[in-house]
């Protein structure tokens, strides 16, 4: 017997001194890799199942066979459980959890606290000063939302900045979104009763809201304000015109989330549908990764556990089958009664039986995109006769005349962009419009690093350019000691039009050329593309700073402190650049003679 082997856990011995008490458990394996982290409200029960069951599904089989410690953190409630267990679920990655994607936060629609309350769109933790509605599924939602609302009660969106330098109504006055009330367009009385009747309607109360416009109408016309009698008409008809889009109108106000979730050839999605004061916010689809041999309870309870930790949770959970404790440990961590419910009657049904189907068309259509992208990347390896390329990496460079030059880097992987493995390159120090150069200094960068052995290499490396970029190239990773990485240079050829690429390989004198239906050139466009727009993106921001920055830092008398007032008062340069020299002049720290040179310089 080999002593290298080593010892057999002894669970046995571990198990008896295990307190029933709430907690986390961390299941390692060889050198101490985490395989598996769980909570439980009893740990010793919960440790022990994993044992004593025979009908453990043949993915955790495999994990505790491969058990070699167990380590466990007792905590004081379930719900501290939860959110330890979510710390290290995202900390450590275990290969046996099932993990979803940590996104970004949620976005809100906030209506502020002014005395002319703004609509905006918000992220981050809700300030108790300003009344915020959601959260939405995604921004497309909120600034939707906003849209209705502009057309309805016309409330200003405009920064505070902005609204208190107004001298004159914008153009959303002109086109009937806004009721301009930094110019006293509208009484105070008026625009505080808008305020709130988008606040009952974002409550979901939309019957009292069309009831108290009905009103104002019926008063208008008897008085014989015909014009302001047909402006609450519009509204009353826009309003309806929004009830009817809805897919699903609640007979109450109620705010719900609805979770399903569809299995299928070892891929999982969850879609979750929102629905605040009644009204559907849309929803979205999420697909975790470890999932399998999971079935829909493990993966439910996994979304739940990493989704609502940090984020709002509503009065009820519509689920399409049970999960074991759920309720208790969101309840305890939200202060208050979760309701879950699994088996939905009358318009619940509806709405997870829409949220079912919505799951089962995102993963069909992630299946598609999955076989596509396959049959593009083999055909990419044939026309290129390579065998096993499955990471490209493309740079491509950004400048405009030489300024503020940006080469970025984008990878395909894993059959998709991987956005977040995404570079982008500030290059200076070289002379204005030296592409070469500034691709040089890229690839040095970035494939020294991977040379020193930080980071990944790519099967195919893609440069955005012809013969003379390609050469280029091919020397910088051939001083890496990686010449040998298969790299192609993408020319648009003469005509530069897309489906006329030229293909340049190192060494050779032809390009190649692909037919325009050919699915490895659509590849090779997809990623050039993505290339070209995450260089061009990162070249305006660094554009757009400098300028703004040194078109008042080359004014004498302007230092930071009256920059960053002039910036804040007009709301950025182009505001500074309308203002006149009488309103340049208001500003404090701002002389009149200073405010004649800068109109001077600015103009």
């Amino acid at each position: 017997m080999s002593t290298d082997e080593p010892a057999r856990f002894d669970h046995k011995t571990f198990l008896a001194g295990l307190p029933n008490l709430p907690g986390v458990y961390r299941m390692l394996g060889e050198a101490g890799a985490v395989l598996y982290v769980g909570k439980a409200r009893d740990l010793k029960k919960r440790v022990s199942s994993y044992f004593q069951k025979t009908d453990l599904s043949p993915r955790i089989a495999h994990m505790v066979a491969r058990i070699q410690e167990i380590q466990t953190t007792v905590t004081r409630t379930e719900a501290e459980a939860l959110l330890l267990e979510n710390n290290l679920i995202k900390g450590l990655a275990p290969k046996y959890n099932i993990l979803f994607r940590d996104d970004k936060s949620y976005p809100y629609l906030q209506l502020s606290g002014h005395e002319y309350p703004r609509l905006a769109f918000f992220r981050g933790t809700p300030d108790k000063k300003h009344r915020t509605f959601g959260p939405f599924p995604n921004s497309l939602a909120v600034r939707e939302s906003i849209q209705i609302l502009q057309k309805v009660f016309r409330l200003r969106t405009c920064e505070d900045s902005v609204f208190s330098n107004r001298s004159r109504p914008c153009l959303l006055f002109q086109i009937r979104r806004c009721s301009a009330p930094c110019v006293g367009q509208i009484s105070d009385a008026d625009y505080a009763r808008d305020a709130a009747l988008a606040e009952m309607f974002l409550n979901g109360k939309d019957n009292e809201v069309i009831s108290a416009i009905s009103a104002r109408m019926q008063a208008a016309s008897e008085a014989l304000r015909f014009e302001q009698a047909a402006v609450f008409r519009d509204q009353i008809q826009a309003l309806s015109a929004v009830r009817a889009r809805q897919f699903v109108e609640s007979r109450s106000n109620q705010d719900a989330d609805i979770i399903a979730g569809v299995i299928r050839g070892g891929v999982a999605c969850v879609y979750l549908s929102m629905v605040r004061g009644g009204r559907s916010l849309g929803g979205r689809s999420f697909f975790p990764t470890h999932v399998e041999d999971a079935d829909l309870p493990a993966v439910l309870e996994a979304f739940a556990g990493q989704h609502y930790i940090g984020r709002p949770i509503p009065t009820t959970l519509v689920l399409e089958c049970e999960v074991e404790g759920m309720a208790d440990w969101l309840s305890e961590q939200a202060g208050r009664r979760i309701a879950i419910v699994t088996h939905p009657q009358e318009e619940r049904r509806i709405w997870l039986e829409m949220a079912r189907k919505n799951a089962e068309l995102a993963l069909a259509t992630r299946e598609g995109l999955r076989e596509n992208q396959s049959n593009r990347l083999a055909a990419l390896n044939e026309a290129l006769g390579e065998e096993g390329i499955a990471r490209i990496e493309c740079f491509d460079v950004s400048h405009t005349m030489g300024e503020a030059t940006v080469v970025s880097c984008v990878v395909f992987d894993q059959g998709a962009m991987q956005s977040s493995e995404y570079r982008r390159y500030n290059v200076t120090g070289i002379t204005p419009g030296d592409d070469y150069a500034a691709m040089r200094n890229a690839l040095e960068r970035r494939y020294g690093k991977i040379a020193a052995g930080e980071g990944k290499l790519p099967d195919l490396l893609l440069i955005d350019g012809g013969k003379g970029q390609l050469h280029m190239a091919v020397d910088v990773l051939t001083e890496l000691g990686m010449g040998n990485l298969p790299m192609v240079g993408v020319a648009k050829g003469v005509e530069r039009k897309a489906g006329m690429e030229q293909l340049f390989f190192p060494g050779e004198v032809e390009p190649l050329r692909l037919s325009a239906d050919h699915p490895a050139l659509h590849l090779i466009q997809q990623v050039r593309d993505e290339a070209h727009r995450f260089a061009i993106t990162g070249h305006r921001a660094k554009r757009g700073k400098a300028r703004t920055q040194s078109s008042l830092q080359d004014i004498a008398g302007v230092g930071a402190k009256r920059r960053q007032k002039l910036l804040q008062t007009f709301g950025g340069l182009r505001g500074v650049v309308d203002a006149g020299v009488e309103e340049l002049a208001q500003v404090e720290g701002i002389s009149h003679e200073l405010a004649e040179r800068i109109y001077r310089e600015l103009h």
